[in-house]
C-alpha cells in the first residue's frame, strides 16, 4: 500500500457539520465524472466502489450491485453490522495520509482512499470487500464459532455458500486496483471546488442564469443585488433559492468561482499570484489569500508550487516515454 508521504503536513478531516465539504462530495457523488468512473470501475473489476463525506459512519458499499453477498448477510445481523461500522471508522482514521486497507474478523479486505483538498480530508473512495487469500474450511469454521459465541442471529449456512463465492485477489492485483483509486481522488480533489461551482443538474432557469451571468462578470463588483436584477428576481428571493440549488451563499459561490479563475492563470508560470488575484476580482491581497487557503486549504504559492512540481513530473514522464 502507499506509503505516508513527508513532505505535508497533516491533513485534517472534514467534520461532520463542516456543509461546504460535505456540499463539494454530494455534488461530485452526482457528477459525471464520477458516475462514469464508478461504472467503468465496478464492471472492469467487479468490485464495488463508493464515494462517502468524511465522519459518514455508514456502509455505503451495502447498495452496491456489485455488494458482496456475504457482506449482505453480515449486515442484516445488528452486532456484525455494529462491527463492521466499526471498521469503517477505523479504517477512515487510518487512511488520513493516503489509501488504507484493513481486515474485518471475516477476513475480508476494505480499503478507504482520501479525497484531499490542501490538507482537508473531504471524504473517502471505498472499495473492498474481497479476500486476498484463497477461503479455507478452518477459517469459516473458526469464524462462525465466534458469531455463534456473540449471539449474532445468521444463517451460518446460507453465510457459508457466500463466504465461499466471495471474489480472491492476489495482494498485486489488489495494490493495483488502489493505486487507481489513489490516482482517481487525486484527480476529484482537484476537481472538487470546479464541480461544486459547476454543477447544474435539473436546476431553474433563474439559476442557471445567474450562473452565466457570474462566469461573465465575476471579475467586476457583483452584489446579491445587481445579480438579482439581472435576473430580473427580488434580492430576497433571489438569495433564498440561490442558496437551495446550490448549497452556497452568493457570497461563497463567488469567491469559489475567483479561486477557479486563478488556478487556470496560475498555470502561466511568469504570471504573479498577486496579478491573477487582482484579475479575477479580488480586491485586496489578504482577502484573496484568505479565502484561497479556506477553499483549498493551503497558501496560494504552496499550490502553485505543488501544481507545477506536478506539471514538470508529468512532462518528464511523458518525455521519457516518447
Amino acid at each position: 500500500m502507499p506509503s505516508m508521504p513527508t513532505n505535508i503536513s497533516t491533513p485534517v478531516p472534514a467534520a461532520a457539520t463542516d456543509e461546504p465539504s460535505h456540499n463539494a462530495i454530494e455534488h461530485l457523488q452526482r457528477s459525471e465524472i464520477y458516475r462514469d468512473y464508478q461504472k467503468a470501475f465496478e464492471t472492469t473489476t467487479g468490485l464495488p466502489l463508493a464515494l462517502r463525506a468524511a465522519g459518514s459512519f455508514q456502509s455505503p458499499m451495502h447498495g452496491s450491485a456489485r455488494a458482496n453477498s456475504f457482506c449482505k448477510l453480515m449486515a442484516k445481523s445488528n452486532k456484525t453490522c455494529a462491527a463492521c461500522l466499526c471498521l469503517q471508522q477505523r479504517v477512515e482514521q487510518e487512511a488520513i495520509f493516503g489509501a488504507k486497507t484493513l481486515q474485518c474478523e471475516s477476513g475480508l479486505s476494505e480499503t478507504a482512499v482520501p479525497i484531499r483538498v490542501g490538507t482537508k480530508v473531504l471524504g473517502y473512495l471505498q472499495t473492498g470487500q474481497v479476500l486476498l487469500q484463497a477461503p479455507t474450511p478452518a477459517r469459516f469454521r473458526a469464524f462462525s464459532r465466534k458469531l455463534t459465541a456473540s449471539g449474532s442471529m445468521i444463517n451460518l449456512p446460507a453465510l457459508k455458500v457466500a463466504y465461499f463465492k466471495t471474489r480472491v485477489l492476489s495482494a498485486r492485483q489488489y495494490d493495483s486496483i488502489v493505486n487507481l483509486l489513489s490516482i482517481f481522488a487525486q484527480h476529484l480533489g482537484s476537481l472538487s471546488n470546479q464541480v461544486l461551482v459547476q454543477q447544474a443538474t435539473s436546476e431553474a432557469p433563474i439559476i442557471t442564469r445567474a450562473r452565466a451571468y457570474i462566469s461573465e462578470h465575476y471579475s467586476e463588483v457583483l452584489t446579491l443585488r445587481s445579480v438579482a436584477q439581472a435576473v430580473h428576481v427580488s434580492a430576497f428571493y433571489f438569495c433564498k433559492i440561490f442558496k437551495h440549488a446550490t448549497g452556497l451563499t452568493l457570497t461563497d459561490y463567488l469567491a469559489r468561482t475567483r479561486i477557479e479563475s486563478v488556478k487556470k492563470m496560475l498555470l502561466n508560470p511568469h504570471l504573479r499570484i498577486s496579478e491573477a488575484a487582482y484579475a479575477a476580482g479580488f480586491q485586496s491581497l489578504s482577502q484573496f489569500n484568505r479565502v484561497f487557503r479556506r477553499i483549498e486549504g493551503e497558501a496560494p504559492t504552496l499550490y502553485r508550487d505543488r501544481l507545477h512540481s506536478s506539471l514538470a513530473a508529468i512532462s518528464h514522464t511523458v518525455g521519457r516515454a516518447a
